[in-house]
């Protein structure tokens, strides 16, 4: 009787590991994609800032929310490009 509920013990605690492991892995791919997204956007806020410094000589600035920050940062330089287009678009 005993060695049964070791074996029951034994095979939950294996299920409960496998479940464990597949819960990992099910939830890694989205936070590590979030995490390069945040980190993207961040950079992105870098370089609208370092643009808005640059830029005022001229009189062009884009404003620094997340949005802004989200499509700089995923685009790059063509982002920034894209914001003064759509910006002068809508003035």
């Amino acid at each position: 009787m005993t060695s049964n509920i070791d074996l029951n013990f034994i095979i939950a605690f294996i299920f409960g590991l496998l479940l464990l492991y597949l819960l990992v892995r099910v939830l890694y791919l989205p936070f590590k994609i979030g995490l390069k997204l945040l980190g993207n956007a961040v950079i992105g806020g870098i370089l609208l800032a370092l643009f808005n410094v640059i830029g005022s000589f001229w009189g062009i600035v884009i404003g620094i929310n997340a949005v802004t920050a989200f499509i700089t940062g995923i685009l790059g330089i063509p982002g920034i490009i894209l914001l003064i287009v759509l910006q002068n678009l809508t003035v």
